[in-house]
This record gives structure tokens, C-alpha cells and sequence, in this order.
């Protein structure tokens, strides 16, 4: 068996929720209580839960704060990816991304409209990279939140999955960062 087919152990990652919304609370945040229930049950630690209304500085603030947290590695927000005029979390997040992940909307489509046919037009679901730390923006539903966590994420966050997935990558994230660095001392 070569090293590339050893089996590999787990890697438990540190992942914060933030629900955005103008009228949840905790105690009906139905979407955050789901990918907060499947993350832990897939063994990562929930790092931090947090509900923000539908405004870009506070969605902003928030996601800031999280990345400069070097405890926390993926961040997962659920809520204000449609199209009215309070849906604003994609124009809060997706200035912050220093790389794009153009494919996890396009799969993220792929599994919705598999559910709930064109209707998964009317979502903005995007992800990307900031600070070394992934993040994902995903609908306010329950099922959108299950399809992106059953769907991509749950094999995505699992350092055991082949070919290969986010985890494993995760050392490397910040290399332009550290060479732009050195290129200055």
C-alpha cells in the first residue's frame, strides 16, 4: 500500500455559525441549529454561533472578527443570499475574500436544482477565502443548509476525503501573505 493509501485519522476543525436576519433569535434559528447539529456530529467544535441583522457593516464586523480569530478555521453563514433589498450578505463577504471559490456555488447549484428545480436561482450562495479561513455563505433555509453541509461540505471539511479536499490544503493558505513578508525584511 503506498502513503497515499494509508488511511488517514480525522482532523477536527474549529467552525463558527453566523445566521443573518432581522427576525431570528437562537431559540428559532432552525438553519443555524442545523449546520451547528451537523458539524459537531461530524466531529468538528462549533467555535462560535452568532445571529447579526440583514446590514452589511454588521455582517461585515462580524465576519472580520472571526477571521483575525486564529482559533477559528471555517466560518458558515446561513441567510441574505436572495434578492430583496435586505439580502445583502454576499456584498458584505465578498469583498473580504482574497480568492473565490467559483465551483462550490456552481455545485451548490447543481444539488439544489436537483431538490427544488429553478428555483435555486434566487440564491447567491458563494464561498471563498480570507485570512486563511474558509467561508462559506449559504441560503437562510434549513434544506439549503443541509444540502450544502450533506452535499459539499461534510466531505470537503474531512481531511480523510479523497482525491482530495480543503483540510489538507489548510497549511497553505496563507503563503502569499508569509512571501509577501519576507520579500520585505
Amino acid at each position: 500500500m503506498s502513503s497515499a493509501e494509508l488511511p488517514r485519522a480525522f482532523i477536527p476543525l474549529s467552525i463558527a455559525v453566523l445566521t443573518v436576519s432581522d427576525t431570528r433569535v437562537l431559540a428559532d434559528d432552525k438553519s443555524g441549529d442545523t449546520l451547528a447539529a451537523r458539524l459537531s456530529q461530524a466531529g468538528h467544535r462549533l467555535a462560535d454561533r452568532d445571529i447579526v441583522p440583514d446590514e452589511i457593516v454588521s455582517i461585515r464586523e462580524r465576519v472580520e472578527g472571526w477571521i483575525r480569530d486564529p482559533a477559528i478555521d471555517v466560518i458558515i453563514t446561513t441567510g441574505g443570499t436572495g434578492f430583496t433589498g435586505r439580502d445583502v450578505t454576499p456584498e458584505a463577504i465578498e469583498p473580504l475574500f482574497e480568492k473565490r471559490m467559483d465551483g462550490f456555488s456552481a455545485v451548490f447549484h447543481r444539488i439544489s436544482y436537483d431538490k427544488i428545480g429553478t428555483s435555486t436561482l434566487q440564491s447567491r450562495a458563494t464561498a471563498g477565502v480570507a485570512g486563511a479561513t474558509y467561508i462559506f455563505v449559504l441560503p437562510g433555509s434549513p434544506g439549503a443548509c443541509k444540502d450544502a453541509w450533506d452535499g459539499i461540505l461534510a466531505s470537503q471539511l474531512d481531511y480523510r476525503h479523497r482525491p482530495c479536499n480543503f483540510v489538507e490544503i489548510m497549511p497553505r493558505l496563507d503563503e502569499h501573505l508569509r512571501r509577501g513578508a519576507a520579500a520585505t525584511l
